[in-house]
């Protein structure tokens, strides 16, 4: 069985949107365990996790990620939004700890014209100030469009973060699929050879969760604008092809379509039927 799920609304509890995963089809999910956009942290009651943990156990479900919320930049030339990235990351690390043995995603950054090297620096420094020996949870950097000053666009700057942070072997990557289009990685055309670029400068060992997510525009326009699957210049064909790989086999994939809980259960049925699981 694939692990196929969607990215759904943290404003309920969590264990209601493990019952919600259920709901559409899904064997893995993911959400914001803050306000996306704010600094707010999500108010966690042990007994809604215990509950939530026992769901996902009794109904085998694939790795649960967190998201970082958006305005987390942990390279940006502003020092009190660096200390605020590291406190808010440091924060839900340790809410992970009521879900060990899972995922927290987050976007590396923009480094705001102080060049990738001292950006990677930067995120490094954060990382290591923020993932503690004591936890258990991977903490994932996240492949982007490259667009403006982002950082995370090429796989060599995901790997001299990796290289640069003490804690770097615990931390792994999630490959969005709209974003390494549009920072010029052609999954559409070529994706062995994608994933072998992968491979040589990354380590596939490192890759540990899929956004699947179409693009309303082409390979290497630097743009991040997703589209539903099928709806975009990737293609339901391409995507399958992503989930149906041996070397991503075992992988949660995360729908981050632009669409509600009933757009994402359709959407999940429609790749269930062609990978034959229904």
């Amino acid at each position: 069985m694939t692990y196929l799920g969607a990215h759904l609304s943290s404003s309920r509890g969590f264990f209601k949107m493990g019952q919600d995963a259920l709901a559409i089809g899904a064997n893995t999910f993911q959400c914001f365990v803050r306000n996306p956009r704010g600094a707010r942290a999500k108010a966690v009651k042990p007994e809604d996790m215990a509950k939530l943990r026992a769901l996902l156990a009794e109904n085998q479900f694939g790795p649960f990620v967190a998201h970082a919320p958006y305005i987390m930049n942990p390279c940006s030339k502003d020092e009190g939004i660096r200390e605020l990235a590291g406190r808010m990351m440091a924060e839900d690390l340790e809410l992970m700890e009521h879900l060990p043995g899972n995922y927290y995603n987050f976007h590396p950054g923009s480094h705001t014209g102080q060049g990738v090297e001292t950006g990677c620096q930067q995120i490094a420094a954060m990382l290591d100030g923020a993932v503690k020996p004591e936890l258990h949870t991977t903490v994932l950097l996240e492949t982007m469009a490259g667009k403006g000053s982002e950082i995370g666009g090429r796989f060599e700057e995901l790997r001299m973060i990796l290289d640069m942070a003490r804690c770097g072997e615990r931390l792994g990557v999630c490959l969005d699929t709209c974003h390494i289009s549009d920072g010029g990685y052609d999954i559409a055309g070529d994706l062995d050879g994608v994933l072998e670029a992968f491979d040589r400068t990354v380590g596939l060992s490192r890759l540990k969760a899929v956004h699947i997510n179409d693009s309303l525009n082409p390979c290497g326009s630097h743009k991040d604008r997703h589209a539903l699957i099928g709806e975009g210049t990737i293609g339901t064909e391409a995507i399958l092809r992503v989930i149906r790989h041996p070397a991503l086999e075992g992988l949660p994939f995360i729908l981050e379509t632009p669409t509600d809980d009933k757009g994402h259960g359709e959407e999940i049925a429609r790749l269930r039927e062609r990978l034959g699981e229904i």
